[in-house]
């Protein structure tokens, strides 16, 4: 059977890495690790992005290192039949539940053998609900409409099912430009796709403003007056070789074809923008900057000083795809920010000095606020408190 003395070492050092702990001479030491094999590669990225050392004690409050054992134990004797046909991938899976197995015992609580549960959270009416696909739909003239699950929209060149909204191509030439906005509330997300076949992904506390359809011959235009959009925009070559651009206050984005992410939430100071394919031009200022696939550039509202940054194009998109990812560590203020859009909440830190613990890991959307919230305190607070619609860090 697997042992778990031969990763105790590592194990150690991969759980100071993700509490933030970690000195430089025991990253150096990670480091030559990870560059031993392509295995130790395997194993590292298997707990760090799917988040094994987590999922091991699910079922435990309080860390025994017996029960952890056991449970892991069982989980490797049933991969017989791997073993059996694929002895090396067998030996990768048993790495990786040992090595979690080891991680959780060193970060929960530093506590190997406790055996009482004494900081059992306050949960008091939880009121708080995962987020869903909702909007607003405001017309030219007015009138609004909520849109969520079960609701049934048709009208000219759009049709809604209560959880994305599409317009189609009349094919009819229009001279004049009648726009509609869309609101997504807190706890909301919602799709789009424009009359032209671009396609909008919108996050939480966002809102766009668009026109039902393009006056052909001249530029694609839309507005993101806040929040948080991922664009697929449909290329110039289908449209007589015409621009698309993104107006927000602070600055416009110019495409001919491509995908880009753009987050300026009326609660920030910059703007974010992150580009997955393509090529984009920034306007702001009076002047342009360029951005290339992986680059971010971050425009301070307050100066109108722009930098341009590398970044993981997966980890700034997550949200798209279902995942909080942070995975490269945030502070809790940052990501109470972020997980409050989501979630509808509104959060306390009993200590400020809590705002600046940081947290690594990916989170689901799907999952509800208290398994989030129980992932968050196994390794960065001591406990929480719900009240409602309120959260209490502690």
């Amino acid at each position: 059977m697997f042992k778990k003395e031969h990763y105790l070492h590592v194990a150690k050092l991969i759980a100071n890495e993700i509490n933030g702990s970690i000195s430089e001479s025991d990253k150096a030491t990670l480091a030559d690790w990870l560059e031993e094999s392509e295995d130790n590669k395997m194993i590292y990225k298997a707990i760090m992005e799917e988040g094994w050392y987590q999922s091991i004690v699910e079922e435990i409050e309080v860390f025994d290192i017996d029960k952890g054992w056991q449970k892991v134990q069982g989980r490797i004797h049933s991969k017989a039949k791997v073993m059996k046909l694929f002895p090396r991938v067998y030996k990768y899976i048993a790495a990786v539940l040992v090595v979690g197995l080891l991680i959780t015992g060193y970060i929960f609580k530093d506590n190997w053998f406790s055996t009482t549960q004494n900081n059992k959270p306050i949960i008091v009416n939880n009121q708080i609900k995962t987020g869903s696909n909702k909007a607003t739909l405001t017309f030219e003239d007015g009138t609004q409409v909520i849109l969520e699950k079960g609701t049934t929209l048709q009208m000219n060149n759009m049709t809604s099912n209560g959880e994305e909204i599409i317009y189609t191509d009349n094919k009819k030439p229009s001279e004049d430009i009648e726009y509609n906005v869309i609101t997504i509330p807190r706890g909301g997300q919602f799709f789009i796709k424009l009359n032209d076949g671009t396609q909008v992904w919108l996050n939480s506390e966002s809102q766009l403003r668009y026109p039902v359809n393009f006056i052909d011959g001249e530029t694609r235009q839309v507005d993101l007056v806040y929040g948080e959009a991922y664009f697929d925009v449909s290329p110039s070559t289908e449209h007589k070789g015409l621009d698309f651009k993104v107006y927000h206050d602070q600055q416009e984005v110019q495409v001919l074809g491509t995908e880009f992410n753009i987050k300026a939430y009326k609660d920030e100071t910059n703007v974010y923008t992150t580009l997955a394919e393509g090529k984009v031009a920034i306007n702001y200022n009076n002047k342009t900057q360029l951005l290339d696939p992986g680059e971010q550039s971050i425009l301070d509202s307050n100066t109108n000083v722009l930098k341009i940054t590398n970044v993981d194009v997966k980890i700034e998109t997550a949200w798209k795809e279902g995942d909080f990812n942070f995975i490269q560590g945030k502070s809790l203020k940052e990501i109470m920010k972020i997980l409050s859009r989501w979630y509808d909440f509104d959060i306390i830190f009993e200590n400020e000095s809590l705002e600046d613990v940081r947290f690594k890991g990916i989170l689901g959307k799907n999952q509800n606020v208290e398994e989030i919230l129980s992932a968050i305190k196994s390794t960065s607070i001591n406990n929480y408190e719900i009240n409602n619609k309120t959260i209490i860090l502690k």
